[in-house]
């Protein structure tokens, strides 16, 4: 036969059986080894319990309320590229209507100033206008050309029409002064050209 170990009632003090979960004299609920447990501490308990259940669902519906996803605002703040804004509308207006370029002005082209030309040509000597002159052989005269207007840009050609008489030779860079040497006996033309204008001179070629 097995042995039965005795449980005493922490209320009432008395012994009863240990297969038993209340004492069977006062009725008192046996929550362990010499302990006892009433009705109104298991209802406390129980609401113990229901509130801490109560107070996480309601922890964890306020975190789910309040707690809105990141992506969720970048979806917001997100602009849909279905969707044309103004500067989208300004931007096609400008395309079907642009805007003329403005004709640039024109540069005026400098006018050609038209270039002076020669009005009279002269042959002088010593300053005076000479139409003839006379040279003996070996003598060397100096005569020049006065070109009006003056200063005026001129290309000068001289000419003997007989060297056998007397040779012209220019002495300066811009060919307006040349010495005549007598060479020979006879006559001949001294011609002077300027610019198209020509001018001559009778030389008489003496001993």
């Amino acid at each position: 036969m097995a042995i039965i170990n005795e449980i005493k009632c922490a209320r009432c003090d008395r012994k009863y059986p240990g297969y038993r979960s209340r004492c069977p004299y006062c009725g008192a609920r046996r929550i362990g080894r010499g302990k006892y447990s009433e009705d109104s501490d298991n209802a406390r308990g129980k609401m113990l319990i229901s509130v801490l259940i109560l107070a996480v669902f309601t922890v964890a519906a306020g975190i789910l309320l309040f707690s809105t996803p990141a992506d969720a605002d970048d979806r917001d703040n997100t602009p849909d590229s279905n969707i044309s804004s103004p500067d989208d509308d300004i931007v096609a207006e400008q395309g079907l209507h642009p805007e003329a370029t403005p004709t640039p002005t024109p540069t005026p082209e400098p006018e050609e100033v038209a270039p002076l030309e020669v009005s009279s040509v002269t042959i002088t000597y010593l300053g005076n206008p000479r139409k003839d002159f006379q040279v003996k052989v070996g003598e060397v005269v100096e005569l020049k050309v006065r070109v009006e207007p003056f200063g005026i840009e001129a290309d000068i050609e001289w000419t003997s029409s007989n060297t056998d008489i007397f040779d012209v030779v220019p002495t300066t860079i811009n060919r307006d002064t040349v010495n005549v040497t007598g060479i020979g006996v006879g006559t001949a033309t001294l011609t002077v050209i300027v610019n198209g204008i020509e001018e001559t001179c009778i030389v008489y070629g003496a001993r």
